[in-house]
């Protein structure tokens, strides 16, 4: 009896640890998941015009109106943006580099009142990008290497498969921990939470539309919500555009100058 009852157990034991295995195995981990994100297929090339929409704790609401382009080549993505209203903020243009080699990202903002270009320090990254609810930060590229990924759960949002991934923090950070819904398979993500150091909630970034051009799926409408100010941006994106022509010079402080292409 004692020896059936162990064949059994044997037997039972295998199961379960064959079926760990294949979970295991068709599940990939936190960092493998972050890098397909981080790699996915965006275009070589695109521009879009985009609306931000800036609601503070009052209920007053902002609008801003953006023409942005961009560009991947040789490990960099290059980006910049031309704020062409309203008044206060036309003419103010961002330049963006991120790289692909784990370099921090390196940013220019040109304010046309005294008609500079400045630097942004490693130490304004975490500070509000143009009195948004989003950073200097948020503009780049994370780099999947700054944190320590674990895949926590799966979890369907709206109809659609996401895998719920834990992002902690290497260095300091004013949200040193995240939790990003990844989209399966498609590797871009639907909602991200951004923790405070005493682990509270601080943010929360929402994807309300995303849609499929020229094959590559576009994030057309998303929302940051600041939790502890009870204020939002909203960002819309429209007339998105891939494989233009454009050369190195164009992602340069004289062409924050210039203005946008036309």
């Amino acid at each position: 009896m004692r020896t059936r009852t162990t064949k059994r157990l044997s037997v039972l034991t295998l199961l379960i640890t064959f079926v760990l295995l294949t979970v295991s195995a068709a599940t990939p981990s936190g960092s493998e998941i972050m890098w397909e994100v981080y790699n996915r297929d965006s275009g070589e090339t695109m521009s879009a015009n985009l609306i931000m929409t800036i609601t503070n704790a009052r209920g007053a609401v902002r609008e801003r109106s953006i023409a942005q382009y961009r560009m991947d080549k040789d490990g960099v993505e290059s980006k910049l943006m031309f704020f062409l209203s309203p008044s206060d903020v036309r003419n103010t243009s961002f330049l963006s580099f991120s790289y692909e080699d784990g370099r921090s990202d390196d940013q220019y903002i040109y304010l046309p009142a005294i008609k500079r270009v400045k630097r942004i320090a490693s130490t304004s990254k975490n500070d509000s990008f143009m009195g948004s609810d989003f950073t200097y930060d948020d503009m780049g590229s994370r780099h999947p290497d700054l944190d320590v990924h674990k895949v926590l759960r799966k979890e369907t949002i709206d109809g659609v498969s996401t895998l719920v991934v834990e992002s902690i923090a290497k260095g300091d950070e004013d949200y040193p921990r995240t939790l990003s819904w990844i989209v399966d398979g498609q590797w871009f993500g639907l909602k991200k939470e951004f923790y405070l150091p005493d682990g509270t909630r601080g943010r929360t970034l929402t994807i309300d539309s995303y849609e499929e051009i020229d094959g590559i799926y576009v994030i057309t409408d998303m929302t940051m919500r600041n939790l502890e100010g009870n204020t939002s941006t909203r960002i819309r994106m429209e007339d998105v555009e891939f494989n233009l022509d454009f050369n190195d010079n164009f992602f340069s402080e004289r062409q924050m100058k210039i203005g946008p292409r036309r």
